[in-house]
C-alpha cells in the first residue's frame, strides 16, 4: 500500500462518524429498535455494535503496534449484540464511544512510522493481520453500517 492510499483510508476512517451520524438525523426515534429488514440489526443495535466494535478495534491497533505479533482474537458479533441485549439500552453511550475510538485512534494513524505499517499480528478468524488490514476493514466499516442504517430508514418509510 503507498503512502498516498494510506492517506486516504486514513481520511476516509476519519469520516466515519460523520457518516453514521448523518444516516442517523432523522430517523425515526420511535423506530430505533425496529427491525423492516428481516434478520437485519435495528439501528440501535447498530449503533451499540459500532460502540463495540470500534473499541475493540482501536485496542487491536495498539496491541499490533506496542507487542511482537500479538494474537488478534475474532469475537462473535451476533452474540454479543444477543448477549448485551443491545436493543433494550440506549444507544447514546455506544455513539460517544465509537466517536472516542476514532478520536483517539486517528492521531496514532497519523503518527505510525514506515515500519509501524509493516508490523505484523495473526487473527484468530483471518489469518495474517498488519496495520494495512487493520485499516483497510475499519476505514470501510463505519460507512458500510451508515447505509444499513440508510436503508433501514427507506424500509421503514416502505412500510
Amino acid at each position: 500500500m503507498t503512502v498516498e492510499e494510506r492517506k486516504t483510508l486514513i481520511a476516509r476512517y476519519a469520516d466515519g462518524v460523520r457518516e453514521v451520524e448523518e444516516a442517523l438525523a432523522g430517523f425515526p426515534a420511535d423506530q430505533i429498535t425496529a427491525h423492516p429488514i428481516p434478520g437485519k440489526w435495528s439501528a440501535r443495535e447498530i449503533v451499540h455494535h459500532l460502540g463495540d466494535s470500534e473499541t475493540t478495534s482501536a485496542i487491536r491497533l495498539r496491541r499490533l503496534l506496542a507487542e511482537e505479533r500479538p494474537v488478534i482474537t475474532a469475537y462473535d458479533q451476533e452474540l454479543w449484540a444477543a448477549r448485551f441485549r443491545y436493543n433494550e439500552h440506549d444507544h447514546a453511550d455506544a455513539m460517544e464511544a465509537f466517536r472516542a475510538a476514532r478520536r483517539i485512534t486517528v492521531p496514532v494513524l497519523k503518527s505510525m512510522s514506515e515500519s509501524d505499517w509493516k508490523r505484523e499480528g495473526w487473527h484468530t478468524e483471518g489469518g495474517l493481520y498488519t496495520p494495512e488490514t487493520w485499516l483497510q476493514i475499519y476505514a470501510a466499516h463505519a460507512h458500510g453500517h451508515a447505509g444499513q442504517i440508510r436503508r433501514l430508514r427507506e424500509a421503514l418509510v416502505l412500510k
